[in-house]
């Protein structure tokens, strides 16, 4: 697919795009498909479009121009009206030949300026270093220096009473250079999900270049007793078949330890009782809840009282589960 003529599509901006905001374009896009960061085969003709493209709409002169005649501006005389050419049809006083750009440079043909990229494969005269602050540093060979190290990612397993309380955790990690290990603080409240950010540990960058920063993205482990929602957990609450027909107060574990809780008299398995708060706690605002979600349990070998006693309430009670 031949690649648009449109400048502010090439940037994927809008036509009234500010130029604070086009600069930022202009560095994503340029980050991505810099040939010496993009060795995909056609980063190299899209970073010359890019270039082309800010190149011209980054100077207001430039951009007042491609505005009143479109991508063929460079063809029109300088001392052409918008308005008077317009009326006189899209073919009057269109002049073929070269005019003189901004700094000098000059453009055969209506193409891309030509000191941008050379035949030999170096781009000369781009400013990386005004543009980018120091990110690709202009060298004396007229080539590009330093480039920031990638960003990487990593997934870091945790139980949940480890995501509930933090604290300090070693992780190795294995890459084409070896192993390494770091020391991470985990934050309390974190969930399945999150990204912890550790800067400075990714991608080395090349030639004194800024290195990257690693990403952990943080995984719960399956936990035998408890479920997690987002910050809010459920625990299982086994309960005796009189505890759950009398109602009683009875512990419950959590992952900041023991709480209790209330379980009114007639609680069928399944119920959950709610304890505000006691979830996943949130540094930034409000805590997640536990749910202790009841469970019905018997003895797997009464004792012969006990099935005593269950006999005798077999016998006097009406209750039919299976009726309701």
């Amino acid at each position: 697919m031949a690649p648009s003529r449109d400048f502010y599509a090439t940037l994927g901006v809008a036509r009234d795009v500010s130029a604070d905001d086009m600069q930022r374009a202009y560095r994503k896009l340029a980050r991505t498909y810099h040939p010496d960061v993009n060795k995909d085969p056609g980063a190299e003709e899209r970073f010359k479009d890019i270039s082309e493209a800010y190149d011209v709409l980054s100077d207001p002169e430039q951009r007042h121009r491609y505005d009143a005649f479109g991508p063929d501006f460079r063809d029109v005389p300088p001392d052409v009206d918008p308005q008077a050419r317009a009326r006189a049809g899209a073919d009057g006083g269109r002049t073929r030949g070269s005019r003189g750009e901004r700094g000098g440079r000059a453009r055969r043909g209506g193409g891309p300026p030509e000191d941008v990229y050379t035949r030999s494969g170096g781009f000369q005269d781009i400013d990386f270093e005004s543009m980018f602050g120091g990110v690709f540093g202009g060298r004396s060979d007229g080539g590009f220096g330093p480039i920031p190290g990638a960003d990487q990612e990593a997934e870091i397993e945790l139980t949940v009473e480890e995501a509930h309380t933090g604290g300090r955790r070693t992780v190795t990690l294995s890459g084409p250079d070896g192993s390494r290990t770091l020391n991470v603080t985990i934050p309390p409240g974190v969930t399945d999900g999150q990204r912890i950010r550790l800067s400075g540990q990714g991608g080395r960058g090349g030639d004194g270049a800024t290195d990257g920063d690693l990403y952990l993205v943080v995984r719960l482990a399956p936990h035998p007793r408890y479920r997690v929602a987002g910050r809010d957990i459920t625990a299982t609450l086994p309960l005796t078949p009189w505890e759950a027909a009398l109602g009683a107060s009875v512990a419950v574990e959590t992952p900041a330890g023991e709480a209790r809780v209330r379980v009114p008299a007639g609680t069928p398995s399944g119920r959950r009782l709610r304890l505000a708060g006691r979830g996943l706690p949130n540094p930034r605002g409000r805590p997640g809840d536990l749910y202790a979600e009841a469970r019905i349990m018997v003895p797997p070998e009464p004792s012969d009282e006990e099935r005593r006693l269950f006999e005798q309430l077999a016998a006097v009670s009406t209750f039919d589960p299976r009726g309701q």
